[in-house]
């Protein structure tokens, strides 16, 4: 791919971004409950991309994309189609640069981001189910000229995801492995690619929950496959189909994939809870429940990043996943 990341267009695109985006902090993540399901000779750490701007990585594709539009372009607005974050996140940018925005969201979403979508400025239009918001968005760019902001596809998005990626390789030094979960892959597309320019021998793991494995189906079919319905949790997580571009990145770069199901984002999002206090979304916790599943053994002893990509979720539900969330093992 001639349009794929490098280190020096992701640094122009960080520098692009300026403000409107925020380093995000990381932490090592240790106590003794940490210690007891993970061993005490693996060393985690926490890139807490919870903390950015609208509670998720979201607004870094966003604003990539948003950015290399003309005048002429945001001045027609923008559309997007979303469970959630990226929702939120294409009403911040626009609101940021002056544009409007529209976002299609399936009925399932959250109450919370939607609200919060609208709160940030955009019109919320809502479908009844993911696959429909994507036909009506192409009704929308039709009837309005407006430009399509996509939730997980693109050079440009990938670009403002491998930020997040060059960022965290920069603030910790000799990671073995990095752990990312994937949706529709644009997270996981950017941020590899990053990692394996910033220090190729560092592995990068995706995950997916067991009820929206589009990428697992990718992989083992050679090409984008699309999933017949969302069944998890993590409906951030929930995209109906992997797409060309972020789909061939996750490809080239990472060096597995792994599966994780509900009830092990739940005893992520607990850990994450007692031992970091940090109030996370199912997506936020995949990552750790990764760790804590299928990729404990493989990554003991090793040096491990995890991405926390979010927390934006309202109470009762959050309160609902720890009640329900399995006893330690």
């Amino acid at each position: 791919m001639s349009d794929q990341p490098t280190l020096e267009n992701i640094r122009a695109t960080r520098a692009r971004l300026g403000e409107r985006v925020l380093v995000t902090p990381v932490r090592r993540f240790e106590d003794d409950t940490v210690a007891r399901a993970l061993g005490p000779d693996t060393e985690v750490f926490l890139k807490e991309e919870l903390f950015q701007r609208t509670g998720s990585f979201k607004p870094r594709g966003a604003l990539a994309v948003m950015l290399d539009l003309t005048p002429e372009a945001l001045a027609r607005g923008v559309v997007a189609v979303s469970a959630g974050n990226h929702a939120m996140a294409t009403a911040y940018a626009a609101r940021t640069l002056g544009a409007t925005s529209r976002v299609v969201m399936p009925k399932t979403a959250n109450p919370f981001r939607v609200q919060r979508s609208r709160e940030l400025g955009a019109q919320v239009e809502l479908v009844d189910d993911v696959h429909q918001a994507f036909t009506r968005v192409d009704q929308i760019v039709a009837e309005e000229g407006r430009t399509f902001v996509h939730p997980f596809e693109g050079p440009l998005t990938a670009r403002g995801t491998a930020t997040l990626g060059l960022e965290l390789m920069e603030q910790v030094d000799a990671l073995d492995a990095v752990v990312v979960p994937i949706g529709g892959g644009g997270l996981c597309a950017g941020v590899a690619a990053a990692v394996k320019l910033f220090r190729p021998r560092c592995q990068v793991f995706g995950v997916e929950p067991e009820g929206a494995d589009s990428m697992h189906r990718s992989f083992a079919a050679g090409s984008p496959q699309k999933i017949e319905a969302v069944r998890t949790i993590a409906d951030s997580l929930g995209a109906p189909h992997a797409a060309p571009y972020s789909f061939d990145l996750c490809r080239r770069n990472l060096d597995d994939l792994v599966l994780i199901s509900d009830d092990q984002m739940r005893a992520g999002m607990a850990l994450l809870f007692a031992s970091a206090k940090l109030a996370v979304e199912p997506a936020g916790a995949a990552s750790t429940a990764a760790l804590l599943g299928p990729l404990r053994e493989r990554l003991r002893g090793k040096r491990v990043a995890l991405i926390v990509c979010g927390a934006n979720i309202d109470t009762a539900t959050y309160a609902k996943h720890l009640a329900d969330a399995p006893a330690p093992s």
